[in-house]
């Protein structure tokens, strides 16, 4: 079904269209909690493997080298061969991936596991985000970039906390919430095809293939300036997931999982609520406020380390994760209206190869560096950047008429 028959007006395309929507949304939060949920487990995970620190931080940053190398070479092939074959593909490989983190009983595995979770989202990321602009309700204007910025952050914020709390109450945490996480994907796979297709197939899939990166003249400036903005929030997320449960541990000295897994859960879930609230501001106050609280919440993050007080170091990341939901969110509702449907996932694809480059890169210095210079020079070099970065975004909007 083509995206014009699926803005129909008939009942069963209306049933068709909300259909297609939730199932989406779903797959969205199950991606982005299963990218999170192994991050609690990283710190057993490298004192029962014995591995070094920098390791972790690898085994982590794998996953967006994979992620990005896909994008690139993948990102706009659902607009030649549909959404839905895209989906069961990518959540069949997020399924192999969950089922070797199961048993994963060396490094080699973790980074299998991960590089497979990578090539999974790398295929999914793009083909949701553009299936969601697409199921917009003519209706409801712009409320496809509220669930475009909320439904990663619920997802997180989901795995990490989920993951958490298995650990604290059963020893057999590991195999629960990847058995879980198995299932669900496969679930997902078949479901998709019970929602409408919304990118009808056409040619030049094989000149789409060639790695590129492809913006349409009229939001080149656009994107470019809000790229700051992009890299901040985004390495943030990739601060917390990567060192986040180590930092809490070993920085505040708390050996709860549960807690370890709340810093996690803690940043994604406010950048989640703050989207919502934020959902019918201007874009432009909403990416300031976002840059903003960044900003400053990563400065309180970084001044209550040496505290050992793990309620003030959450309160400074709920903080810090209002302006990375709200800075995304910004961007995102600048640029959806402006994109026509057959470059949607183009588009979104050089948006996310901007974030997860911002997730992974700083996560692999950060690695090199931790066991040179420590964890809390680490933390507070890679919090110096976010910083950084935040400042200059938040300029460059404020001097912006977008």
């Amino acid at each position: 079904m083509s995206a014009e028959a699926v803005s129909g007006t008939t009942t069963d395309t209306v049933a068709g269209r909300r259909l297609g929507a939730g199932v989406t949304l779903g797959a969205v939060v199950l991606m982005m909690a299963g990218a999170s949920a192994p991050s609690p487990f990283y710190p057993d995970l490298q004192v029962s493997l014995g591995l070094q620190p920098w390791v972790m931080t690898a085994v982590f940053a794998v996953y967006a080298v994979a992620l990005l190398g896909t994008l690139l070479v993948f990102g706009s092939v659902s607009d030649h061969v549909g959404r839905r074959p895209v989906v069961t593909v990518g959540f069949l490989l997020l399924a192999a991936s969950f089922a070797l983190f199961r048993v994963a009983d060396s490094a080699a595995v973790l980074f299998e596991a991960r590089i497979l979770q990578g090539i999974a989202s790398g295929l999914l990321l793009s083909t949701l985000s553009a299936a969601i602009a697409d199921f917009e309700r003519p209706s409801r204007p712009g409320s496809a970039a509220v669930v475009n910025a909320i439904a990663p952050m619920v997802g997180l914020a989901v795995g990490a906390v989920v993951a958490g709390v298995a650990m604290q109450v059963t020893g057999d945490a590991r195999l629960i919430v990847f058995d879980a996480l198995v299932v669900l994907s496969l679930l997902l796979a078949a479901v998709v095809w019970l929602a409408p297709e919304t990118a009808p197939r056409h040619d030049g899939l094989v000149a789409s293939l060639r790695p590129r990166v492809s913006v349409p003249p009229a939001i080149r400036g656009l994107l470019a300036r809000s790229a700051p903005a992009i890299f901040a929030g985004w390495a943030t997320g990739g601060l917390f997931l990567s060192l986040g449960a180590a930092i809490v541990r070993t920085e505040l000295g708390a050996t709860s999982h549960v807690l370890q897994g709340l810093a996690i859960g803690a940043l994604a879930g406010s950048g989640a609520v703050a989207a919502y609230v934020f959902r019918n501001r201007s874009a432009r106050a909403t990416t300031l406020y976002g840059t903003a609280a960044l900003a400053g919440g990563t400065v309180l993050s970084l001044l209550a380390l040496p505290t050992g007080s793990a309620a003030a170091y959450l309160i400074a990341v709920v903080i810090a994760g209002t302006g990375f939901g709200t800075a995304f969110f910004g961007i995102l509702r600048t640029i959806m209206p402006l994109l026509p449907p057959h470059e949607r996932a183009e588009v979104f694809a050089v948006i996310f190869i901007v974030s997860y480059l911002a997730f992974g890169v700083p996560a692999v210095v950060a690695g090199v560096l931790t066991p040179q210079i420590g964890l809390a020079a680490t933390t507070y070099s890679y919090g110096a950047v976010v910083v950084v970065l935040s400042v200059v975004a938040g300029v460059l909007r404020w001097r912006s008429n977008d």
